[in-house]
């Protein structure tokens, strides 16, 4: 069912690109690809109940931090958030949307969903090429009790700018002090091994169609794509299955209001049931709209989803805003989004 509506929404979007002018209330957005299936799915209900239409294009976070700059799309999308002084630099407002989980899948016979065990640093040896085999013993150490290939592991990450590897490459630097002097974090590294996919759409193409690999996606991803997931040892030491309540637990405790444009980072938190790779996702539109109709109506959809979109969004397994982080982003949009002429758009 999902994979319908999702494929159903992609070609909704394209037919508004083509009538943007003759639909006022229709607005454009672009970004990363780590939100899209929940964009979707509220972008289709909310056409549904106002007539209003959302192009959104998933085209990697650094594609979504580019374009709303450049002022070619009313918002951009990103899962690295902007620091304070490329905020204050391009006159951006920036506040979280959703929450969700990033997952190492693997495409290995025999090995299930949720079956195979993997710790953070494991995990950056093998994407640092030193673990090279399935059945290397750091490997079979965390699985005693499952059947390793002795193949060689097939590496997939990002190509494009992408802000879920960013939150990949922030984990992994947390954890593993050779990836992080070796790699470092950011939307784009210079990989030790392996190949390229476009968006989390290319990494999950890519892991289903090649045996023994593994990548890291967006949970909807892995789950639309039918490819196991593995646990991840946590924090805490424990290993835990990536679910919308292991994501919530690795955000019960940030601070959203100490981070620039509320931009909380939220890889390797602590926490027994903490999933280690969580993170938000960001929007971001310009302070000062030249178009504020265009403006008025980005908050618009927005506040709908924050009123009417949790379920859909519980469905595909983000989190949703809580309420008081809510009612702080429609304080910020009332104070500093204005029209030209200094107005406030949202009241």
């Amino acid at each position: 069912m999902f994979k319908g509506v999702f494929l159903k929404v992609s070609v909704g979007f394209a037919l508004g690109t083509v009538a943007i002018a003759a639909h006022a209330a229709d607005i454009t957005g672009a970004g990363a690809s780590f939100p899209y299936p929940i964009y979707a799915k509220w972008a289709a209900q909310y056409q549904k109940e106002t007539g209003n239409r959302v192009n959104y294009q998933s085209i990697g976070s650094g594609g979504g931090q580019q374009q709303i700059i450049a002022r070619t799309v009313d918002f951009g999308a990103s899962d690295d958030p902007m620091k304070a002084d490329a905020l204050a630099q391009n006159e951006l407002l920036q506040f979280p949307a959703i929450i969700g989980g990033t997952v190492p899948v693997v495409n290995i016979s025999g090995i299930e969903p949720g079956q195979l065990k993997l710790s953070g640093e494991v995990i950056a040896d093998i994407f640092l090429a030193k673990i090279k085999k399935w059945d290397d013993p750091a490997i079979k150490a965390l699985n005693p009790d499952l059947k390793l290939p002795s193949a060689a592991i097939i590496v997939v990450h990002r190509s494009d700018g992408s802000g879920t590897t960013f939150g990949w490459t922030n984990y992994l630097s947390k954890v593993s002090p050779a990836w992080k002097a070796q790699v470092g974090e950011g939307k784009a590294v210079k990989w030790p091994t392996g190949q390229g996919g476009k968006g989390n759409e290319g990494v999950a193409a890519y892991v289903r169609q090649l045996k023994n690999s593994i990548g890291y996606v967006e949970y909807a991803y892995a789950k639309q794509n039918k490819l196991s997931w593995t646990q991840l040892k946590n924090k805490d030491g424990k290993f835990v299955q990536p679910t919308q309540a292991a994501f919530a637990a690795a955000a019960a405790n940030a601070d959203w209001a100490s981070a620039p444009g509320m931009g909380v980072v939220l890889t390797d938190e602590p926490g027994a049931e903490s999933w280690p790779v969580t993170s938000a996702s960001f929007i971001l539109v310009h302070k000062k709209q030249n178009r504020p109709e265009s403006g008025k109506e980005v908050l618009a959809f927005f506040d709908w989803a924050f009123k009417n979109g949790n379920k859909m969004a519980e469905e595909l397994d983000y989190v949703p805003m809580p309420s008081g982080v809510v009612a702080r982003i429609a304080d910020a949009w009332k104070a500093e989004i204005k029209a030209a002429d200094g107005s406030a758009i949202w009241k």
